[in-house]
């Protein structure tokens, strides 16, 4: 028993050794897994930045084989002259590129002075076949037949298929060696010259082009100025500008793609060169409409209103296009600008003269017995009638002139101590429409009372004032305008259109009422009953007569009825009245021969003057 247990114990003390063995392995493998992690995250990014070393070395491999392989194409060089000299050929473009970038490799990698020159001479010669091809695609792209003016909208759109042919050329131009990128190139500073020809002839090209495209519909604008409706006219020429603004937008949209030197201070010295005779022509075009409208201003004032109006919309958009020409903007005129200054100027002269042509219009003389609408009477309900369709123009040179200056020095300036804001424009616009309204029926009375017998001037006066009334405040011929008409307008229209209509009856119809008008104290006479009647009735063959030579509210069907029935109701029961009481009396034994109509005829004839 004694061994046994002394061998249990000595496998014990085995057992013990053996424990603390695997604990002092563990703890060291421990350690070294945790060296291993250490070892590993200090070697991945020298692993990395061996990756990156690697990559670099085999693309300088791989260039080096490439410049030697183009090298070695430059084996003989007649072949790569003679390709060069012949010029890029149909669908042998590629080839060319191809001799041309050989070259360039020459010279860049090739010490012979003498190989450089002529490799660079034929660079330079490759250079000038290329850009007389893009110049001839340009030419042929920026030609042809444009449409007949007022058929259709011109355009300027570059073929597309020329545009396949013309883009391969451009991206290999915007490749060959200039002095920005190849400063030690012997060809870049002629081809830079030759490119720079070239850019500016394709500004040159485009621009005429687009003048022609623009051309006909412009000349067209002012041929029809004379025949066709001045704002229409002016709205045209909007819409014109507002097109050659959208062809200004294309040609830069295409300068940008289809131009061999891309820079920006390139395309914007080209894109000026290229606006240039596009803007010449918009000067030409509103030079011809200013000289039209200057020679009859009163009759085509709107014309430079309706300009002015579609112009100054045009304006940011106009601003934005010449911005792109990339110079100081002193050193190029703003055009639109100009333009809209002349255009001002006229409409802030036309405001001034139609109100003195109106105040010159008492200085006329016409029939003593005519009655007709006034010119000027005509002239300004179709002034007026014009205002509400280009009223934010209106208002805006009538603002700018001065509230009340168009009175020429008339009168105290209204509010001329303070300056008038931005939303008194409509005010400013109800002033002046004011005075015009008292300004023609100022003269309107002036004239009625001047040269004309009472009884004519009275039918002047309400067939003008009339006209008036109905055609600014009852009968618009659009619907804005008596809300541009101020209360105080209105009511001059109304009470001079009363005190009218008083005076004609005053002038036409007292002295026949008067003739059968008896004193209700007097007894009527025999004799002086016929001697009323008489009267009676060769006044009114005389205002029967007078009716027939002068119309009395000719232009007013509804008005003229309601004066004929105000007529009948005035004449027809006084001289019934009358014939009753003097039947009455017995004044005569044969009453027909002074009595020469019936009340009821004298009803009808009164009528047939007002149908």
């Amino acid at each position: 028993m004694e061994d046994e247990t002394a061998e249990i114990e000595l496998l014990q003390q085995n057992l013990n050794k053996t424990r603390q063995i695997s604990k002092r392995m563990i703890s060291i493998l421990d350690s070294f897994d945790t060296r291993i992690a250490k070892l590993e995250k200090s070697i991945l990014p020298l692993y990395s930045a061996a990756q990156v070393l690697n990559k670099r070395n085999n693309n300088i491999d791989k260039a080096l084989g490439k410049i030697e392989e183009v090298a070695s194409n430059q084996e003989d060089p007649a072949i790569a002259e003679a390709l060069i000299q012949r010029g890029p050929q149909p669908g042998q473009l590629d080839a060319y590129k191809d001799a041309i970038e050989g070259l360039n490799a020459t010279i860049a990698f090739k010490a012979s002075n003498h190989d450089q020159a002529e490799a660079a001479r034929l660079v330079e010669t490759g250079a000038n076949k290329l850009t007389q091809l893009y110049t001839k695609v340009v030419a042929e792209g920026s030609s042809g037949t444009t449409p007949i003016p007022g058929t259709e909208l011109p355009s300027t759109t570059f073929p597309s298929s020329l545009f396949s042919t013309l883009s391969p050329v451009v991206s290999f131009l915007r490749t060959l060696p200039l002095p920005s990128t190849h400063p030690s190139h012997p060809a870049a500073p002629a081809i830079l010259s030759t490119l720079q020809d070239a850019q500016r002839g394709y500004a040159d090209m485009r621009g005429n082009w687009s003048v022609k495209c623009l051309e006909g519909q412009g000349k067209r604008l002012v041929l029809r100025a004379d025949t066709i409706d001045p704002i229409v006219t002016g709205r045209e020429f909007g819409e014109w500008v507002e097109l050659l603004l959208g062809v200004a937008e294309d040609e830069y949209t295409l300068l940008k793609e289809l131009t061999p030197l891309s820079s920006p201070a390139m395309i914007a010295s080209a894109y000026g060169t290229l606006l240039a005779p596009i803007l010449t022509l918009f000067n030409s075009i509103l030079n011809q409409l200013v000289t039209f409208t200057k020679k009859s201003l009163q009759r085509y004032s709107f014309l430079a209103l309706s300009a002015h109006e579609a112009l100054s919309q045009l304006q940011p958009h106009w601003d934005e296009v010449l911005s792109r020409r990339g110079f100081d903007n002193n050193e190029y005129k703003n055009e639109l600008k100009d333009g809209l200054q002349t255009l001002r100027g006229l409409c802030l002269r036309s405001f001034p003269e139609f109100l003195a042509d109106v105040k010159l219009a008492t200085m006329a003389r016409g029939l003593d017995t005519s009655t007709k609408l006034a010119d000027f009477t005509i002239t300004t309900v179709k002034y007026l009638s014009r205002i509400p369709q280009v009223q934010s123009a209106a208002a805006a040179a009538l603002h700018a002139l001065g509230d009340g200056n168009w009175k020429m020095g008339e009168g105290v300036q209204v509010g001329q101590q303070q300056r008038p804001e931005e939303n008194d424009e409509s005010i400013i616009l109800e002033h002046f429409i004011f005075d015009l309204v008292m300004t023609v029926l100022s003269s309107l009375n002036t004239i009625s009372r001047t040269g004309r017998r009472p009884a004519f001037g009275s039918i002047y006066l309400l067939n003008n004032v009339s006209y008036l009334r109905k055609n600014l405040l009852l009968q618009p011929k659009h619907m804005i305008l008596p809300s541009l008409i101020s209360q105080p307008a209105k009511d001059a229209l109304n009470s001079n259109f009363r005190t009218a209509k008083a005076a004609y009856f005053d002038s036409n119809f007292t002295p026949l009422m008067q003739s059968i008008t008896d004193d209700p104290k007097e007894k009527i006479k025999k004799d002086a009953a016929k001697e009323k009647f008489t009267r009676f009735y060769d006044l009114l063959e005389e205002v029967m007569e007078r009716h027939r030579m002068a119309k009395v509210l000719e232009e007013d069907k509804e008005e003229r009825e309601v004066v004929g029935e105000e007529v009948v109701m005035l004449v027809v029961p006084s001289i019934q009245q009358f014939t009753q009481k003097a039947k009455g009396k017995e004044f005569s034994k044969n009453p027909q021969k002074y009595i020469k109509m019936s009340p009821d005829d004298i009803e009808k004839q009164i009528r047939t003057l007002f149908s």
